[in-house]
């Protein structure tokens, strides 16, 4: 490993840490959300512009460095900016610090990966070399799946930039706005995870594998028509 990359990793590593440690439990916890929202709000209504900008730089750090925080962040985007505006922030801004994070593992990671999987990691960049676009617009629609997770893990597998961007952001639409509708209920919500009921879980699982389903009956109607 070039001593470029060692150095590159450390900086990446320090910048995540000292994001994860002074804001896990502060800044992105759903309770200080809540004690700040009207502060926030008041300054997006006498700043829209460079309060949905500022926000929106603040989602794709959080995101390119790979911390927790999505879903809380999605829920503050909806509690301060609405609905429509809300989704759009998260949606761009989510995408973007996705696809930093897809290119940190990729440059950094994948040299030290390889001489640790070796044959492993082969076999999984065979089956996404054909259809990873295909997997990762299912693993988008299901929350439960870690954001940040997905991320460093796809920037592994052999799946090509521009397909990895847009089955994120297609994948991210219904997840999003989920979060992002949920949050314009801001003060009535007690955590983020009751969001993630059994029943919403079974209903986002439900419209992952339709993708797949599809799949299978147009390759079938195919097979018929030959």
């Amino acid at each position: 490993m070039s001593a470029v990359k060692i150095l590159l990793i450390a900086a990446f590593v320090v910048l995540a840490g000292a994001l994860a440690y002074f804001g896990q439990d502060t800044y992105l916890d759903l309770d200080w959300l809540k004690s700040q929202l009207g502060r926030a709000s008041a300054y997006r209504h006498d700043h829209p512009v460079s309060a949905a900008l500022l926000y929106a730089a603040l989602y794709v750090v959080v995101i390119s460095a790979s911390i927790p925080g999505a879903g809380v962040l999605s829920l503050a985007s909806g509690a301060i900016f609405g609905f429509m505006m809300g989704s759009l922030i998260v949606l761009f801004s989510a995408t973007i610090g996705a696809t930093v994070a897809f290119w940190v593992a990729r440059y950094l990671f994948d040299d030290w990966v390889q001489s640790h999987m070796g044959d492993r990691l082969a076999k999984i960049r065979e089956k996404f070399r054909a259809d990873g676009a295909f997997y990762l617009f299912s693993i988008r629609l299901v929350p439960a799946f870690p954001f940040f997770v997905v991320n460093l893990v796809m920037g592994l597998t052999s799946i090509k930039t521009l397909p990895y961007i847009i089955a994120t952001f297609l994948g991210m639409i219904v997840p999003s706005m989920v979060f992002v509708n949920a949050g314009t209920q801001l003060a009535r919500l007690e955590s983020v995870s009751g969001l993630l009921s059994p029943p919403i879980i079974a209903s986002f699982l439900l419209l992952a594998a339709f993708p797949y389903a599809a799949k299978y009956f147009l390759k079938q109607l195919s097979k018929r028509r030959a």
